[in-house]
């Protein structure tokens, strides 16, 4: 199966979707899910064909070789991403009122641009894809319609275009360097032309860049904002899912271009360092719910990025398995809100909440303080034995600074669940505004019990893949079997 089609049919159902809409609403409405199924049995698929007698494998574009050519790398690491956005998209589409053609065409036109983004294998088109999604974003931070949505999406927007600035000027500096854009060429020729004060220039401005979708400190200001203004979907989204594809860019490059730059790997540590400590402590003085959840996901992205500074498979490991729980546990957590129909916006009316709700709601932040046999637990322990592991005194700083940070978790949602808890729980029917808005987050919560049950068999799978993801050497192997003496003779130095 080829894996353009990842890309190609959520982007073309982008395009055809109010032509649909126009014909039939029910049609319009199930295109959608439909075209997010496919996707959904494509990745599969070219997962299982991935073998470990066959490996990844590249595709390049209209069949123009790289460098000059639009190459796709697909590999188990990619596929992981794709499938965690694919089917997070779809569970989040559950239950949604039919008739926001804006709001769905989005949402498929953020699907294919972070499954390119996932893909690609220069960083042009990592850059285009990027914008895709961007673009896409500011569209969904505004859906609600309100004064509030706009003026946050607004600031989203100008602050996303100046990483976005920043980013560009990051891959020009290494073209002008290397004289090529190709991930797998600028893996053999980083050591020797990026290895340096420039390189790492071009790193910090292509780490800001990205650091707006990723939600790096210092340019994360917007997340709050947003999240707090946006329909409680399109909040699940951005910060459950999407925000994951930039880190995930970022790991490439370090992987890739930096494997050998310890300034690379110790400027994003402190980046995650600094994300961790401040969005707990934000999160503990926010009173708004949503806020606190915005604020929570600042912290545990910042987790992500500290997991993805250990070098090696390590790192790799402990920060998808982050990641993944982070994707399953915060768009849930946000749908629950919603399904109260906003009665916890306030901390105070918490005490509104039926019993069985505040439960789910208390094994879902559990998990994410990571509380054992809860998935979150697994998940830190990866990332504290993988810092352990280095003995060097930066990483030591990190661990202590995530155990910090995890008492500082447990204290804001101790205080919840007390408010939750504190009174008797009248018993009511459930309106159809909790019944759509709980489909979604009982089917993520149901995905997190399984991964429960299922630590053993995911811990072996995630080992293969960050296994495969940090060895370079396979990379370029599947990618640069076009690397002709006389590209390298003509890169200058």
């Amino acid at each position: 199966m080829n894996a353009i089609w990842l890309v190609a049919l959520p982007l073309l159902g982008a395009f055809l979707l109010p032509i649909i809409y126009r014909r039939s609403t029910m049609l319009g409405y199930w295109t959608g899910p439909f075209i997010l199924l496919v996707n959904l049995a494509i990745a599969f698929e070219i997962w299982r064909s991935i073998t470990p007698e066959q490996g990844p494998h590249s595709i390049a574009m209209g069949g123009f070789k790289a460098p000059l050519g639009i190459v796709f790398y697909v590999d188990k690491l990619a596929l992981l991403f794709i499938i965690m956005v694919v089917l997070g998209t779809l569970i989040l589409w559950l239950g949604n009122k039919i008739g926001k053609i804006r709001e769905e065409t989005l949402l498929l036109l953020i699907v294919g641009g972070s499954c390119g983004l996932a893909l690609s294998g220069d960083l042009f088109n990592i850059y285009v894809f990027y914008e895709i999604v961007a673009v896409a974003s500011y569209g969904l931070a505004a859906s609600r319609g309100t004064g509030a949505g706009y003026a946050a999406s607004l600031r989203f927007l100008i602050l996303s275009a100046l990483g976005s600035s920043l980013l560009l000027l990051g891959i020009a500096l290494i073209y002008a360097v290397t004289g090529t854009l190709n991930l797998s060429h600028l893996a053999e020729l980083a050591p020797e032309h990026l290895n340096n004060t420039v390189g790492l220039v071009a790193f910090a401005l292509m780490l800001i860049g990205l650091g707006v979708k990723a939600e790096l400190f210092p340019i994360n200001t917007w997340v709050p904002e947003v999240y707090a203004t946006a329909p409680p979907r399109v909040s699940a989204l951005l910060g459950g899912i999407i925000s994951k594809l930039a880190l995930l860019v970022i790991l490439r490059f370090l992987v890739l271009i930096y494997a050998d730059n310890t300034e690379a790997h110790l400027l994003l540590l402190n980046l995650g360092i600094l994300g961790v400590i401040s969005g707990e402590l934000a999160a503990l003085r926010a009173t708004d719910l949503r806020q606190v959840l915005a604020y929570s996901s600042i912290a545990q992205l910042g987790l992500v990025a500290i997991a993805f500074a250990i070098p090696g498979p390590a790192g790799i490991m402990a920060g998808t398995a982050l990641a993944l729980h982070h994707a399953i546990v915060k768009p849930a957590l946000f749908m629950f809100i919603e399904a109260w129909g906003g009665q916890l916006s306030r901390l105070a009316g918490a005490a509104k909440v039926s019993m069985l709700n505040s439960i789910l709601f208390l094994v879902l932040t559990l998990s994410l303080v990571g509380i054992p046999p809860l998935p979150g637990f697994w998940a830190k322990l990866l990332l504290l034995k993988g810092a352990l592991a280095l003995e060097n005194s930066w990483y030591i700083f990190a661990i202590a600074i995530v155990l910090i940070a995890t008492v500082i978790e447990t204290a804001y949602f101790i205080r919840i669940a007390r408010l939750m808890f504190q009174h008797d729980k009248p018993e009511k029917p459930v309106s159809a505004l909790e019944s759509r808005e709980l489909a979604p987050a009982l089917a993520l919560l149901g995905l997190l019990l399984f991964s429960a049950l299922a630590v053993g068999p995911i811990g072996k799978s995630l080992t293969a893949v960050a296994s495969e993801a940090a060895d370079k050497n396979v990379y370029i192997e599947h990618t640069s079997p076009v690397f002709h003496e006389s590209f390298k003779s003509s890169t200058k130095p």
